[in-house]
């Protein structure tokens, strides 16, 4: 290891796996090479999204920086709301914490459990220009998009919304009758999406039950999806297919989804973990192991 070393912390949220890097006291930056590098779950540390830490220019408890394993830079995560939410509750001793994101500002809130984190993930957007679509549709519940033959298309007519990023909802009866590795690429990159889209793959178990399978752009298939979860959720009450409030079911596990009628806002709830701390270095991208999981440090080694 070289003499320029940083620490992280290795963590998920249900099993969506981040790097989280503290920023705050000395900037850091990465190319999308080397961000690609350490994404790499087999050469790298591995990661689905890439979290760095930084001072808010507003105020705010912090600034959060998101980073897909591809290099490109996204809005919003939910998953990663929550985890750098309780890092930051924790270090600061509080009951919420305000974090401000390029899709504007989240606030993360402990629960009874302290590693269940609660994050208001704001109001959700229904237009076609606010998802965004490349053409106009005056009903965003059902789109006219479909993936494969005419007559006999594998998937069609998905619901969209926007929670921070764009996210396509397609209503199945079984969600692993479909190859969603092969699948997604695909339907990330449709042009009907400029801005690319997150897929969802949706069987609805009953009113307050889903059952949810992701492909997420620039990171590919995942374990949980925050965003997509509460895409979903707002997607299938929008649809009156469920209530406001369910339990979505993903690969990593449950998260705890309500889209409140008080002030249209989207609460999600679920389990936060830190596997380990580590240093990298900086020159050669090689890490290693420094400290156990779930002790909740945000500290730059200079």
């Amino acid at each position: 290891m070289g003499e320029r070393r940083i620490p992280f912390l290795k963590m998920n949220g249900l099993g969506n796996e981040f790097v989280v890097w503290d920023a705050r006291a000395e900037p850091l930056s990465f190319s999308p090479e080397q961000i690609m590098a350490i994404g790499d779950p087999q050469a790298g540390i591995g990661f689905d999204q890439m979290i760095t830490v930084e001072t808010s220019p507003i105020g705010a408890d912090a600034f959060m920086r998101i980073h897909n394993r591809d290099g490109g830079q996204v809005d919003a995560c939910g998953n990663a709301t929550r985890c750098v939410g309780r890092l930051l509750m924790e270090e600061a001793g509080t009951d919420a914490a305000t974090i401000q994101t390029n899709a504007g500002l989240l606030h993360a809130y402990r629960t009874d459990d302290p590693l269940r984190i609660t994050a208001d993930m704001g109001e959700p957007r229904f237009a076609w220009n606010e998802i965004p679509l490349a053409e106009e549709f005056h009903d965003t519940r059902a789109v006219e998009l479909q993936i494969g033959p005419i007559d006999q298309p594998i998937l069609h007519t998905p619901s969209v919304v926007n929670m921070g990023n764009p996210h396509a909802v397609f209503w199945v009866k079984d969600i692993e009758a479909y190859d969603l590795s092969r699948i997604g690429p695909l339907l990330e990159s449709h042009p009907i999406f400029p801005e690319k889209a997150n897929i969802s793959l949706a069987h609805v178990l009953s009113d307050t039950e889903i059952e949810v399978k992701v492909w997420e752009r620039g990171a590919g298939l995942t374990r949980a999806c925050g965003t997509a979860a509460c895409a979903v959720a707002v997607a299938a009450a929008r649809d009156r297919r469920t209530g406001r409030k369910v339990t979505i079911h993903l690969p990593g596990g449950p998260l705890e989804i309500e889209w409140r009628t008080s002030d249209n806002h989207v609460m999600m709830t679920g389990g936060t973990e830190v596997e380990y701390e580590g240093l990298l270095d900086l020159e050669t991208l090689e890490f290693q192991r420094t400290g156990p999981g779930d002790k909740p440090i945000l500290e730059v080694v200079k």
